[in-house]
């Protein structure tokens, strides 16, 4: 089933036009840039007698300056105007810089095509915004893992293709020509195609366009500042095309100077990588099961220091001239292979979930400028990026392994900062890892929890992982109210803090504790999240659901929210239940466990008191032990 509700999105109209006019533009974008910066590298021998360092690096930087100078008005149009319209224009556009960059490519005006790198970042621009925010309109919620995935992968073995028709090509005596047609070809190719795309809802007609790039580019991250959650997704997306950008830019003159390689190895390295990406953007549809899981994300980005570490320490000491071929047969180099692929696996792991988070996330009248706002920070650090190239390796002098190896140190210090700001990473990586291992969680009517604003969840109480169970088969966050003692415990006390759990405690014990959980509860609902609590007031002593205690009509009767009440079953007899004494003190009975949560539709608040809840969840258990 997973595989095809993700492929046969290739078979609808609705797709598979927008899928092979982005496949088409990031192939041509890489057969262009790729001939040119391997035929600055091995025939012109530098430019504008500029090393050829900084050529590279200089040229990446033109690529990228227009995201960060044109990234508001592509969003304000994007926001504005029919989406399938915007992209045939902007596919239009690519014909004409095309066939000047043909023109450039034939007579070899290495001058003007540094330029048109220019005009294509300026295309890429515009096509950047309505790319993502077109997803959300034609793919339902459990798709956009999924399509985004798809996209992914798409895009960089696009790019792969693309790279390796650049090295073929610069094989032949004619090389540069070929390449003058090919990319013709292909920005007409592409033009066709994005004609199939298929109209969609129009966007905010009311909206102004405003030609001030430098002050709606602010204006673009002002907007996404507006939630706070949803700017940290954007700038860890930024971080990853940092790193992709140092690797990227490297990788020719990496191949010529520290592993002697001929133009087949650069095509090899940039192969390796842009498959690793692909392989790890379709994981992410069966690992995060249709859901739009943060879980992964973590694993992504551990995955990039560590595989970056090892390139480090995997660098022969002594290169000889090599070939495509050596590198794949020679033990030592074949090293170096396994961890760009890792690289890029782990690449592919840690951006496809963020982009769905991103595009889930936002508002529709508002996804287009969001997205734009991400291609400004993604600018940014590009930049950012290919300056730091610049720096670390024609100024400070370092060899580019050991900037590769500075990359992924920086990487688990900025890991670290996302984390530690947006605990809602390292909360999902725990339930992923339990909800894949230990447990085998089946959920059903957890539909019935609305898509936004707030709600209260009631549940039974059978174990310490409930709230960890529960928040992770939820797609929106949760916020638990559970029993003060736990946070007691050194590593669940510590764990349950980070998620931003409500501590209560009995008013007769802890009077300041007990109004306290009260006022968070009113705080969070307020804000429109998630409540779950546990009426029961404490765990379960026999696996049967206990009496609901009166306070949960104290939150009723306040808050006036929505309230799904929910059924856990199949955690009785764990390690963290009281079955056969006190949770945590016994040996257990059972470590794996398939658990069954159950979700009614939401109660009006005005129709329950704590035994009518009582009643419901007593209900939904004997239907389903029946």
């Amino acid at each position: 089933m997973a595989d095809q509700s993700q492929f046969r999105l290739f078979t609808e109209r609705r797709f598979l036009p927008f899928f092979l006019t982005q496949f088409s533009g990031a192939f041509n974008d890489n057969l262009f840039k790729n001939a040119l910066l391997l035929l600055v590298t091995y025939s012109a021998g530098g430019l504008m007698g500029l090393p050829i360092d900084i050529v590279v690096n200089f040229a990446a930087f033109l690529f990228i300056l227009p995201f960060f100078l044109f990234s508001g008005i592509a969003g304000q149009v994007a926001d504005k105007y029919e989406k399938s319209l915007v992209i045939r224009r902007v596919k239009m556009l690519e014909i004409g810089i095309m066939l000047a960059a043909a023109i450039g490519l034939w007579f070899g005006w290495y001058e003007l095509l540094l330029l048109l790198l220019f005009l294509m970042g300026a295309q890429s621009t515009f096509f950047g915004p309505v790319k993502y925010a077109i997803l959300p309109q034609v793919l339902k919620d459990d798709e956009l893992v999924g399509g985004n995935a798809l996209v992914g992968m798409g895009t960089f073995v696009a790019i792969l293709l693309g790279t390796i028709a650049a090295g073929v090509i610069m094989g032949s005596e004619s090389a540069a020509k070929m390449a003058a047609v090919g990319v013709l070809i292909m920005a007409i190719v592409g033009y066709l195609v994005a004609r199939q795309v298929p109209v969609t809802e129009a966007g905010s007609a009311t909206l102004d366009i405003r030609l001030q790039p430098f002050r709606e580019t602010w204006r673009l991250l002002a907007l996404a500042r507006e939630r706070h959650v949803v700017l940290l997704s954007i700038m860890a997306i930024s971080w990853f095309w940092f790193l992709g950008a140092a690797y990227l830019t490297q990788f020719p003159n990496f191949a010529k100077t520290n592993l002697m390689g001929d133009e087949t190895v650069v095509t090899l390295l940039l192969a390796v990588f842009t498959i690793g990406i692909a392989v790890g953007s379709m994981l992410c549809e069966r690992l995060s099961g249709h859901r739009i899981e943060l879980g992964i994300v973590p694993i992504g980005s551990l995955g990039l220091s560590l595989f970056g570490i090892d390139l480090y320490f995997s660098m022969p000491a002594r290169p000889v001239p090599s070939d495509w071929w050596l590198m794949l047969t020679d033990s030592g180099y074949r090293r170096i292979m396994i961890d760009l692929l890792g690289i890029g696996i782990s690449g592919g792991l840690f951006i496809v979930p963020l982009y769905a988070f991103v595009q889930h996330e936002t508002p529709k009248d508002k996804r287009a400028r969001i997205i734009a706002a991400l291609n400004v920070m993604n600018a940014l650090f590009m930049v950012v990026s290919a300056l730091l190239g610049i720096v670390m390796l024609g100024v400070i002098g370092l060899s580019i392994p050991e900037f590769f190896l500075v990359l992924s140190i920086m990487n688990l210090i900025v890991a670290g900062f996302v984390y530690q700001q947006m605990p809602e990473f390292a909360l999902r990586f725990v339930i992923w890892l339990l909800s894949h291992t230990i447990y085998r969680v089946r959920s059903h009517g957890l539909e019935n929890i609305p898509e936004d604003g707030p709600v209260l969840l009631v549940c039974n109480h059978v174990s310490y992982m409930d709230a960890l169970v529960i928040g992770g088969a939820v797609r929106r966050p949760v916020r638990f109210v559970m029993d003060h003692r736990i946070f007691r415990t050194p590593v669940l006390g510590a764990f349950f803090r980070l998620a931003k759990t409500i501590p209560i405690a009995p008013r007769s014990e802890a009077p300041e504790t007990y109004e306290a959980a009260f006022d968070r509860i009113e705080q969070e609902l307020r804000e429109g999240n998630v409540v779950c609590i546990f009426p029961e007031g404490r765990l379960t002593r026999d696996g049967e659901v206990g009496e609901f205690r009166p306070g949960v009509e104290r939150i009723v009767d306040r808050y006036g929210v929505p309230i799904v009440p929910m059924i856990l079953q199949g955690l009785w007899g764990s390690f963290f239940s009281n079955a056969g004494g006190a949770a945590m003190k016994h040996w257990p009975t059972r470590f794996w466990s398939r658990i069954h949560l159950l979700a009614q539709e939401p109660v009006r608040p005005d129709e329950v008191r704590a035994a009518d809840l009582e009643t419901r969840v007593r209900s939904m258990q004997q239907q389903n032990q029946a």
